[in-house]
């Protein structure tokens, strides 16, 4: 038996094909336009993003894997990205509004001076940030004309990437969201793990728009593809990329914990079948429903990680690849005392800055590219180090008894691998593949379908995870870490907080900032 996972990503669409031994018996990809119609928004075609899942399920059974062995279809997704379609038409009313898009700042500015940050808080674990999908939806059915009716009588639905692909694999019949992916709009009451009305009201957005909730593991429905499957295959597992991706390292007990370094960085720690007060850096979500129990998590989200290195290909135009980046930020021993903080879209966990700039702080006349490289690099084990110590503060456990287990682009690379060891200073495992996500949504879809009986029969599948070890000496580390922190306060900082400083537009994101 085989089980095909579909993972969503921000970047593009990826199908593979797992046997019962967890291993990947076929991949198929195809990437989707990235829209920024403002600076410091972002949106993807939701229907491009379907034609590309049919296309990539299409293109498996076509060459590598024989449809009758598939057991189930899975779906990973990148969370909190927001779709708002028609439910007659089956068309959305606007593109996709991306995790990453800032444009419900201002509706979540509004809801924190009505005094609503900690009735959120407490209801949903999350902190009032855009980054979560209500501001989406709310945005809109304010902009888009006439979809505040449309939506008041039952015409329009909302949900997250995950709804929009079961919804439209099943003709429209299904309309569901799993609980991790509901524990990341702000609407969902955590405790209780169901739509909480005053909630949704507040947001202006009517209950009946959103899906039915289900347990990330349980058929839901089925599926040809719009043809690309001979026969009807069940959808029998959801989970939000990174949730997937928990599950996939096998993090089913208190403490473990996983790192996903791609675009931006989620770092899950499991604590449970209860709630946990995440104090003022993180948030808590749920980590993944099975029938018989749920685990939540404490976790912090980085907007930016190799998202910055990108940046300095794209943005800067610096360096033609990524492989030049990692030679020349290898050519040197340190940064030279340069640290990059990139808050291109503000700071996400552990400060929750929406207002922070992005700061190249230290630079001398020796400073080089390679330092600038070094940099870059640098700073997305500073920020995972920036989350894991708020996370080991909530629990009470210390850094050094960590062992978190990465996964997602970065984690293939050795030098960012190394280079998060040292300066997070704990031993570090990273994932034998980047399909971690993948792979824990079709260990998700086969407990459906008896592809495999329990956890227990899944944690003892075979993993070849490398493993790499702090080099640094400790007390270059934590002087290191401290000047981040400095960097960190630097992006901070306001206008008034520099007497005499006269602000100035910010041409990349129309910010006023010192």
């Amino acid at each position: 038996m085989h089980v095909l996972a579909l993972d969503q990503s921000t970047a593009s669409t990826k199908g593979v094909v797992f046997d019962e031994q967890g291993s990947v018996v076929a991949r198929a990809a195809r990437p989707h336009r990235q829209h920024h119609p403002r600076p410091d928004w972002a949106e993807h075609d939701a229907e491009e993003i379907y034609r590309n899942v049919v296309a990539v399920i299409g293109e498996l059974v076509r060459g590598a894997v024989d449809a009758r062995s598939l057991a189930a279809v899975a779906i990973s997704n990148q969370r909190e990205t927001a779709v708002v379609w028609d439910r007659n038409t089956g068309r959305p009313v606007y593109p996709a509004i991306v995790w990453q898009c800032m444009r419900g700042s201002e509706t979540c500015r509004e809801l924190r001076e009505a005094g609503l940050e900690d009735l959120f808080r407490q209801r949903t674990g999350l902190i009032l940030d855009p980054f979560f999908s209500a501001s989406k939806i709310r945005w809109v059915l304010e902009h888009v004309p006439g979809a505040r009716a449309k939506a008041e009588s039952g015409q329009l639905l909302a949900g997250t990437i995950d709804s929009w692909l079961v919804w439209k694999l099943t003709g429209g019949s299904v309309h569901v969201t799993d609980l991790s992916n509901a524990s990341r709009t702000l609407l969902l009451d955590l405790r209780q793990r169901r739509w909480a009305p005053e909630l949704c009201a507040h947001f202006g957005i009517p209950v009946e728009m959103l899906p039915e909730l289900v347990p990330s593991s349980g058929q839901l429905g089925e599926t040809t593809a719009d043809g690309a499957l001979p026969d009807p295959v069940p959808i029998a597992g959801i989970a939000g990329d990174s949730h997937a991706a928990l599950f996939g390292q096998r993090c089913f007990s208190p403490g473990e914990v996983k790192v996903t370094v791609g675009t931006g960085s989620s770092i899950m720690m499991n604590v449970g079948g209860q709630v946990r007060d995440s104090g003022p850096g993180l948030v808590s979500s749920i980590g993944f429903g099975l029938e018989e129990r749920v685990d939540y998590v404490l976790e912090g989200n980085v907007h930016s990680a190799g998202d910055t290195i990108q940046w300095l290909i794209d943005g800067l135009e610096l360096f033609d690849d990524i492989d030049t980046i990692e030679r020349l930020a290898g050519s040197v021993a340190g940064s030279g005392g340069v640290y990059l903080v990139p808050a291109f879209s503000g700071l996400g966990a552990p400060y929750w800055d929406n207002g922070a700039s992005a700061v190249l702080a230290g630079m001398s006349r020796d400073t080089t590219r390679a330092h600038v490289a070094r940099a870059a690099e640098e700073s997305i084990a500073f920020q995972v180090r920036d989350v894991l110590e708020a996370a080991c503060a909530v629990v009470g456990t210390p850094l050094a008894d960590l062992q978190p287990r990465f996964d997602g682009g970065g984690s293939e690379s050795d030098f960012l691998m190394q280079t998060l060891a040292d300066l997070i200073g704990v031993p570090l495992l990273a994932a034998p593949h980047q399909d971690m996500s993948a792979l824990g949504v079709a260990f998700l879809a086969g407990l459906a379908t008896g592809v495999w009986q329990e956890t227990g029969q899944i944690g003892a599948l075979p993993v070849a995870r490398r493993r790499f070890e702090p080099a640094l000496a400790a007390g270059e580390r934590e002087q290191r870490y401290a000047d981040w922190l400095q960097a960190v306060q630097r992006a901070r900082l306001r206008p008034d907080d520099i007497p005499g400083r006269r602000p100035f537009a910010n041409g990349a994101n129309g910010k006023e900032n010192a």
